[in-house]
């Protein structure tokens, strides 16, 4: 079974348990500070993938790191998954359940890359086009690629809209190569 669907089963139980104990919010809360430690620390997200580490160690670590702060059904679900010799996926898991949580609320992630930073009024005309056309809330993330030179590219879900200039010009070269080919 590959990492990612090991990971669901696991995301989807922690889902499952967080909406019995009326604990989602906070669970996603917690779940949410993980992924942004894991992510800013390398060095964690190694030491759970390393097979050579002992489990005792791991989960040590994990509750010097977050026991304090995070919910005590989180500690325990990261200390199962932990001694079942499942470490190294639990960013994955982690993902997966946020995954999960957006499906729960009716949440759909966007990502739109522009060529220049976004004016607010054009971010507004972007969401509430993503809205209408999905009927979900939207959690819009935005980035600047100059290679762009203009236009944007929008991935919403596994769907793409590609209005960047360079992809126009790319499209216009194989059609002008085209032609003077045959």
């Amino acid at each position: 079974m590959s990492e990612i669907q090991v990971a669901s089963r696991y995301a989807k139980s922690l889902l499952d348990l967080a909406q019995e104990q009326n604990s989602l919010e906070m669970i996603k809360s917690d779940i949410d500070s993980f992924l942004a430690v894991l992510r800013s620390t390398p060095e964690l997200k190694a030491v759970l993938k390393n097979p050579i580490i002992n489990p005792d160690k791991k989960f040590a670590i994990i509750k010097a790191v977050f026991g304090p702060s995070v919910h005590e059904i989180v500690l325990t679900f990261f200390k199962i998954v932990i001694s079942k010799g499942r470490s190294e996926i639990l960013f994955e898991t982690a993902k997966e359940f946020v995954n999960g949580y957006n499906r729960i609320r009716g949440i759909i992630k966007a990502k739109i890359v522009s060529a220049a930073p976004l004016t607010d009024a054009n971010r507004a005309e972007i969401l509430r086009v993503v809205k209408e056309a999905t009927n979900n809330e939207v959690v819009l993330e935005s980035l600047v690629d100059e290679d762009l030179i203009g236009g944007f590219v929008l991935k919403v879900g596994d769907k793409q809209f590609d209005a960047s200039i360079s992809s126009s010009l790319n499209k216009l070269r194989k059609d002008f190569l085209q032609k003077v080919v045959s």
